[in-house]
């Protein structure tokens, strides 16, 4: 569906090394070698190396390389779209990664977004009972199925998973593993945080930074880990390199896990509208309390100080500071206080 799917991978050292101690192992002699004497075209080379590089993936499989990733793309005349985010993952083994956190049994819905180019989707429709994907680029949608050996249990639909309407495709209990799109991946995660409905987990790849701001280490927090955490737990799964993706963007990602809550953390009466709160209560994350919810909420730092203190917090602490029981007894104290106006959850 969306833009940047499926990623490609740059070898590192220890690979490199190892690819050609493999290569030098199963070098054939020159006499030894169909057509000797002649060129030797491109694609023979490749076909000796699927034929004898059984040893490492990233040999015998053409399509884990960020060039095979081009061709391809050439090959449907296309170009990776920036505009949408369009970076392809091309790396098997982070494919793997993702499959094997999102622990999928053969029974399973999975719910893949923006598949591009088909990596991790192949890993998906190997462990699941069904693979629904979302791809919003067209062609790659209807290119996709072929690309595969159209495996029975695939379902390609073409989309905008920001607006398409999931009950139309899956029904709970279903799981979503997607490298999504940079973006727009916080306005994906926060549509199947909250809307019905729900998958039960999220595997999900996204931009390191962006990671890092939904799982925050030391004990702060930030207005992702407490809009989020309201809904799931969270945690960080493994970093990603830039070069496991085509073409290689200037970021690092990393591999989230977010699993579901059956019921919110916290005691409000709707999550959306705590979650505009929150936004609101982080409008100035480096400012003292007082001053940062009296800025979203548009009130006065006075009255904000003395909401706040009427909670048993201290009004001179950071956004970042609070726990999410805080943050929910403010809520409720400014909900009574009539100052959490009819559109606030419009803003979530």
């Amino acid at each position: 569906m969306i833009a940047r799917s499926c990623a490609a991978e740059t070898r590192e050292p220890r690979q490199v090394r190892k690819e050609a101690t493999v290569n030098g192992a199963l070098r054939v002699p020159q006499g030894r070698r169909a057509g000797a004497g002649q060129p030797e075209r491109r694609g023979e080379r490749a076909d000796r190396r699927r034929v004898h590089g059984r040893i490492s993936l990233a040999v015998t499989d053409e399509s884990s390389r960020p060039a095979a990733a081009g061709r391809r793309l050439r090959a449907l005349g296309r170009r990776p779209n920036r505009r949408l985010s369009q970076s392809f993952l091309t790396s098997p083994q982070i494919a793997a990664a993702m499959v094997g956190a999102a622990e999928i049994s053969s029974d399973d819905l999975v719910l893949e977004i923006g598949p591009g180019l088909g990596i991790l989707t192949r890993e998906l429709v190997r462990q699941a009972g069904s693979v629904v994907c979302i791809e919003l680029d067209p062609e790659l949608a209807a290119a996709l199925p072929g690309s595969l050996g159209a495996p029975a249990n695939l379902r390609v639909v073409p989309g905008d998973a920001t607006r398409v309407d999931v009950s139309d495709l899956v029904r709970e209990p279903y799981l979503l593993v997607a490298s999504l799109p940079y973006h727009v991946a916080s306005q994906i995660l926060f549509r199947f945080a909250f809307e019905a409905p729900r998958p039960l987990r999220m595997v999900v790849m996204l931009q390191e930074e962006v990671a890092r701001r939904i799982v925050p280490t030391g004990g702060s927090m930030t207005f992702l880990s407490a809009a989020l955490g309201g809904v799931a737990e969270a945690r960080i799964v493994r970093r990603v390199p830039a070069g496991a993706f085509f073409p290689v963007p200037k970021v690092q990602s990393a591999i989230v896990r977010l699993d579901v809550r059956d019921r919110p953390a916290v005691d409000v009466d709707s999550p959306p509208r705590f979650v505009s709160f929150l936004r609101q209560g982080f409008t100035q994350p480096r400012r003292q309390l007082h001053n940062s919810l009296g800025q979203g909420l548009e009130r006065e730092p006075g009255e904000a100080r003395a909401l706040l203190e009427s909670v048993g917090v201290n009004p001179s602490q950071r956004p970042s500071e609070l726990s999410l029981d805080e943050w929910s007894r403010i809520y409720r104290a400014a909900q009574q206080a009539g100052w959490l106006s009819a559109a606030l959850a419009e803003n979530a």
